[in-house]
């Protein structure tokens, strides 16, 4: 299928990385992301061995590099802050890079960004897409702004409340709320903070570095009936859900006092076991395989699908058969992680009795290390 016309909904992470290996391949690429501003949560993301191969292999790995904290290993402790493992990981993209990495939201979205419009993708804000009629022989798309245009191709990158979802499949399964939320917040990045460091629990608490400079927090916890919390009085609130946490995380508690520094987000599941695609449109990432962030791999599976996608469609005559070959190299390891960080969850509820982490992480490592 070279030099295909593709539209891409979302302008995320997901999209903007098929942007970056369609354009690389030669295909006439087009995003619209609703948000106008194209805004980002300002704390940080873990980017673990398979996603630092993937972006390698994407030709950006220096540019994360220059934007991050590089590390190679999990440390975990028990609830009462005693080590209990450190869990390496595998240099995956060679033994001169690290295998993880810390980055802050803004400044992966700025090196995605950045190397989109450097291979001249065309990126429209604040647009939605209000219809799209697929005739077998391409998709013709009506957007908000009133234009219209036709492309060969459509992917929904547009996330866990995907709207391309909704038009392909309404009888699809929705997000699901799964009894917790998380919590982050930046500070400054304690010297010994060198790498992931993961303490269990009923409450999951965590500490990332992002840079020389800062690190962020992670903190799951139940929220029963899903509340909603309004921005005054955030930082109160992690505070008092981190009472009774590991000494280490204590002293960082008092210094959490800005509302408008805490980023609060319920947490949702879906995994779509029907198809991914409906014609010459296809769903990738959190469309159809959002997940908890327990394992850290939400955008590492939002990555690799772009890849495999770019690799399916340079293959494959037609659009649907790309397609069908996509979601079969993704399906299971897409339903490993999101079915996995679930259980972590539900163990944090106390949903099951036993879960052993430090197991499941190394288990995580070695499945994602195989390649794509």
């Amino acid at each position: 299928m070279d030099r295909a016309k593709v539209l891409i909904v979302g302008g995320g992470i997901a999209g903007l990385t098929s942007a970056i290996a369609l354009r690389q391949r030669g295909f006439d690429v087009t995003i619209v992301e609703r948000d106008p501003q194209w805004s980002v949560y300002g704390v940080g993301i873990i980017q673990q061995a398979n996603v630092v191969r993937a972006v390698a292999e994407l030709g950006i790995l220096e540019d994360y590099l220059a934007a991050a904290f590089p590390f190679d290993a999990v440390e975990m402790f028990a609830p009462d802050g005693n080590p209990i493992a450190i869990i390496p990981s595998p240099r995956l993209a060679g033994e001169d890079y690290p295998s993880q990495l810390g980055i802050g939201r803004p400044a992966l979205q700025r090196v995605l960004g950045d190397r989109a419009r450097t291979l001249a993708t065309e990126i429209r804000l604040g647009v939605t897409v209000e219809a799209l009629n697929d005739d077998g022989e391409g998709v013709a798309v009506r957007l908000n702004d009133g234009t219209a245009a036709r492309f060969d191709l459509v992917i929904g990158a547009d996330g866990v409340n995907s709207a391309t979802r909704e038009m392909l499949f309404p009888d699809a399964p929705k997000p699901e709320f799964t009894g917790q939320a998380v919590w982050r917040y930046n500070f400054p990045r304690s010297d010994d903070v060198q790498n992931l460091r993961a303490y269990t629990g009923r409450i999951g608490v965590g500490l990332v570095p992002l840079s020389q400079d800062v690190m962020y927090m992670y903190v799951t916890t139940p929220e029963p009936g899903n509340p909603w919390l309004p921005l005054e009085g955030r930082a109160a609130a992690m505070r008092k859900r981190l009472e009774g946490s590991a000494p280490q995380i204590a002293p960082l508690a008092e210094q959490i006092t800005d509302d408008e520094a805490v980023v609060y987000k319920p947490l949702e599941a879906l995994l779509i076991e029907g198809p991914w695609h409906k014609g010459r449109v296809v769903l990738i990432g959190d469309a159809v395989h959002a997940t908890t962030p327990h394992l850290g791999q939400g955008a590492g599976m939002a990555i690799e699908d772009s890849l495999v996608l770019a690799e399916e469609l340079i293959r494959a005559e037609t659009p649907e058969a790309a397609f069908e070959a996509f979601r079969q190299r993704r399906f299971d390891r897409c339903k490993f992680i999101v079915e996995s960080s679930v259980a972590v969850g539900n163990y944090q509820l106390g949903r099951s009795d036993h879960l052993d982490y430090p197991a499941l992480t190394r288990e995580m490592f070695e499945r994602t290390a195989a390649p794509l």
